[in-house]
């Protein structure tokens, strides 16, 4: 999954960067307003940490310019200001959820996920494709009663198919889902990482589960 970090507060910024890409999200970081109103109009993301006050452009302002825009990423606001009407501001303007500084990072991985859970309709933290099982809270993942380990990109695949099940995902939408702006990887790595993920989830098994879709991309194939 991929996250934008918008956050002008530098340590903080870094901190959240290494967090969120040890626990396996694909991060891209901006330090002021208007840097991260124009990654966030040029680029898909599975959600948005903002905090407010930002300089150049402040947070709630851009939160407003995405929403009339059609804009409809999930957008977690992290922000020192907690007073009720700044928190309700804030929800008004089309935040998805509010998290005021300090705050304890499980507590914004809980509401990450939570967040990304709501944007596919899903409730249950565990994705389940025919005998697939795919556990979002551990990342770990099932094939039946068999658990098989993967690479964080392979996880970072699988997951992003099954929270799509049965659509066709192009390789570079799934390129853009794993790597951050500045990346010079080619979208010609996700064919390396399909060919191991068919390995490890679909070569022992009669039932094959991810399908190549000429001149389209993959899918996860659902009953």
């Amino acid at each position: 999954m991929k996250i934008l970090v918008i956050e002008d507060h530098r340590p903080l910024a870094k901190s959240l960067s290494k967090g969120l890409k040890e626990e396996n999200y694909t991060v891209d970081l901006a330090l002021n307003g208007q840097e991260g109103h124009f990654l966030a109009e040029s680029n898909s993301y599975d959600a948005i940490i903002l905090d407010l006050m930002l300089p150049e452009v402040d947070g709630l302002t851009i939160l407003k310019r995405w929403r009339q825009k059609g804009n409809q990423t999930p957008v977690l606001i992290l922000t020192a200001l907690d007073s009720p009407d700044q928190v309700v501001a804030g929800l008004d303007a089309g935040a998805d959820d509010y998290l005021v500084k300090p705050f304890h990072f499980d507590e914004l991985l809980a509401r990450l996920r939570a967040l990304i859970r709501r944007e596919h309709q899903r409730k249950d933290p565990v994705l389940k494709i025919s005998d697939l099982l795919i556990d979002t809270r551990k990342r770990k993942v099932w094939r039946g009663e068999k658990e098989i380990f993967l690479t964080a990109k392979e996880y970072s695949i699988i997951e992003y198919l099954a929270y799509h099940p049965g659509e066709v995902i192009s390789r570079t939408e799934l390129w853009d889902h794993l790597y951050d702006w500045a990346s010079e990887t080619t979208s010609n790595v996700i064919d390396v990482h399909i060919h191991h993920l068919r390995k490890k989830i679909d070569q022992s098994y009669s039932k094959k589960l991810i399908k190549t879709i000429k001149g389209g991309g993959y899918a996860l194939k659902i009953d």
